[in-house]
């Protein structure tokens, strides 16, 4: 019997352009982007079961070698895609991924805050496997939020995936409040 295995699914440009156009308010520097590595690493140790991670990349106008070459040492299987300009196709090739899954073993992480893929992550809902949502807090689409079951991680506060603190305004547990932290 083969072993229980975890399908870390990212959406790169989801991801990608959060962070720089709604965290940073620019292009990362490289110290302020996701080190992906510990994505896998993350769910690998909360899962306690390996994980296996498909990147989903927009090649339509270019494929990022050096990026894929990097994706690639770092265990990922990049997915680059291409199609015309008005098609997302990372979007729908997550929606079909997940919709494969369905017929297959294996549970299901999600890299992305975009509520497109609430619909297809909800048909797995019900079959005994478990599903979370890696992203953004404060950026996730709230309709995650309706689905039985599915646990939520942060990119930063939960897998600490930047080696960098990155400018995020967050709601504090009363219980890690420290006062030093705004007083300078």
């Amino acid at each position: 019997m083969a072993e229980r295995i975890t399908w870390l699914l990212v959406d790169g440009e989801n991801i990608d352009a959060t962070l720089g156009a709604s965290i940073l308010g620019r292009r990362p520097q490289p110290e302020e982007r996701p080190r992906w590595d510990r994505l896998l690493a993350f769910v690998t140790d909360r899962w306690n079961q390996p994980a296996k991670g498909l990147f989903f990349l927009n090649a339509s106008t270019h494929l990022p070698m050096p990026f894929v070459q990097a994706l690639l040492a770092l265990g990922y299987q990049p997915v680059p895609l291409s199609g015309p300009a008005d098609e997302k196709v990372v979007d729908i090739a997550i929606q079909r991924t997940l919709r494969a899954l369905a017929e297959r073993e294996g549970d299901v992480v999600l890299v992305s805050h975009d509520r497109d893929f609430v619909e297809d992550l909800s048909r797995l809902t019900d079959q005994g496997r478990r599903l979370g949502v890696l992203a953004f807090h404060e950026f996730r689409s709230t309709e995650y939020t309706g689905l039985p079951g599915v646990e939520f991680f942060d990119l930063e506060y939960d897998v600490q995936a930047f080696d960098a603190r990155l400018p995020r305004v967050r709601v504090i547990p009363i219980d890690e409040f420290d006062p030093a932290q705004f007083l300078g």
